[in-house]
């Protein structure tokens, strides 16, 4: 098995079409194909399912995804590890965030680093937690920040960066604007506005309502931190974010209440990471960059 056919057949399953992934590799699809059957005949397997418009993964192929992407990730660690040992830290970072990560002001952390690093491509992806988790563990990623959602394992280790409590966001008119404290047992009845179920304050507020026993109904589903706000400021629905969002400009006016309940409504803030021998030098040096530099409150 030779890497260029790892590297073309990653390139197939991403771009589900011949054609596409012999123009990202530029190379000829009749290359391209060849290189695929060589594949297949070594698995002993089909990979993909072809049609006329599309080619999809078997369950072959899915299963040799997320071991091809590992190999080639720690392959293109290699390769920037050697270079940083000469003194010249180049290649690429690839960064998943959520949004409004607590303990970490990503875009002057990549702006520091990349005044530091210039010889280094920045690439940022942002999504949920629980997909940036998958991306760090598969190798499409360096690393995350984003909020706890797994323990260690072989592929994924936790740093964690802080912690701090949940609370409940709603407008001052409400009828529980005036409460002190409020319990998971006190909100079972309200309307939420909420975060998709991949999002890592969605998970935290699921786990505690969860370990109260409370079934809550979410029905306002977004996925920014600046339309939560909005419809929370509206009188739409209540909001249990973390302790920070509701210091934001956008919140205005909100009324801020803590959430009093189980363990689980302490909000924990992490950076992802593949185990030490797979984090890419970039990724080392972010995080030395990191914890060096005490951001702004």
């Amino acid at each position: 098995m030779e890497l260029r056919h790892l590297q073309h057949f990653v390139a197939v399953a991403e771009e589900q079409h011949f054609t596409r992934a012999a123009e990202r590799l530029m190379v000829s699809q009749s290359g391209l194909s060849s290189s695929i059957r060589a594949l297949e005949r070594e698995l002993q397997a089909p990979l993909f399912v072809r049609t006329t418009r599309r080619v999809t993964l078997t369950e072959a192929g899915r299963a040799l995804l997320g071991e091809a992407e590992r190999i080639l990730a720690q392959v293109r660690s290699a390769h920037d590890a050697v270079a940083a040992v000469r003194g010249v830290l180049r290649g690429t970072l690839s960064l998943g965030t959520e949004q409004c990560i607590a303990g970490v002001h990503v875009a002057r952390l990549l702006a520091r680093f990349r005044r530091r690093y210039p010889d280094v491509e920045i690439r940022l992806r942002q999504a949920g937690s629980a997909a940036l988790a998958e991306e760090v563990a598969a190798g499409r990623l360096d690393l995350a920040f984003g909020v706890r959602t797994q323990a260690d394992t072989d592929q994924l280790r936790n740093v964690s960066l802080t912690s701090e409590p949940m609370t409940v966001l709603c407008h001052p008119a409400h009828h529980l604007a005036s409460a002190a404290v409020l319990t998971p047992e006190e909100l079972g009845g309200e309307d939420f506005v909420d975060f998709h179920p991949d999002w890592g304050p969605r998970r935290t507020t699921d786990a505690a309502f969860t370990a109260a026993g409370v079934h809550r109904t979410v029905t306002l589903e977004v996925n920014d931190v600046h339309g939560l706000l909005a419809l929370v400021h509206e009188g739409l629905g209540i909001a249990v974010v973390p302790r920070h969002f509701g210091l934001k400009p956008e919140a205005g006016d909100l009324t801020a209440l803590p959430l009093k309940g189980a363990a689980e409504t302490s909000y924990e803030t992490v950076a992802m990471l593949p185990p030490p021998a797979a984090t890419s030098p970039a990724a080392r040096a972010l995080m030395v960059l990191l914890d060096s530099w005490i951001p702004d409150a």
